[in-house]
Formats: C-alpha cells, sequence, structure tokens
C-alpha cells in the first residue's frame, strides 16, 4: 500500500487503493502547552485557508485545523464558520509536519 510522498500533504497518512485515495486518515496533531483557543471571525467564513496562510505562513496548512478539531470540524469547510471556536495548534508543532 503506498502513501502520498508529501509530508506536509494533509493524505500523507491516507492509503491508496487501486490508484485511488481511500477515506482520509488524518493525521495526529501533537498537543502543545502552546495550543490556543480561537473564535472564528468572519473574515474566516469557510475559509481554512486564509486563517492558516495568517497564522503559519501557507494557505496549504488548512487541514491542520480539521485534523486537531475533529469532533466540531465534520466537514472542514462548511463547519468552519465565524462564531465557532476552534483549538489552534501551536505553530512549531505545526512546522515538524511540514
Amino acid at each position: 500500500m503506498s502513501r502520498i510522498n508529501k509530508v506536509s500533504s494533509p493524505y500523507y497518512t491516507t492509503p491508496i487503493k487501486d490508484f485511488y485515495l481511500d477515506l482520509w486518515n488524518a493525521r495526529e496533531i501533537p498537543v502543545s502547552a502552546n495550543d490556543y483557543k480561537m473564535i472564528l471571525e468572519s473574515k474566516y467564513d469557510k475559509r481554512p485557508d486564509t486563517l492558516a496562510q495568517d497564522i503559519y505562513g501557507s494557505p496549504r496548512l488548512w487541514w491542520v485545523f480539521a485534523a486537531r478539531n475533529k469532533d466540531i470540524l465534520v466537514d472542514p469547510i462548511e463547519d468552519f464558520v465565524a462564531g465557532l471556536e476552534i483549538i489552534i495548534p501551536a505553530a512549531q508543532v505545526v512546522e515538524t509536519l511540514s
């Protein structure tokens, strides 16, 4: 069973079956003392990529919010709405993933 090669990919731990990606296997984001809670502002409504750009400097890291907040972000885009409180993984932890 092969995997996606790029470590920063949200699909890094998702298996490939018959040349197609299987169901998404979310990567574990380690808990850090530097994690913090944030209430999403309206400018981030359904835009986890914009928040990832502002916090981590790359929109490609949008998936870390879904991986760290599995219980409240079932759909990582549609559930990412203004007024929702989520946990923001520490930048130092996210840097180790990419």
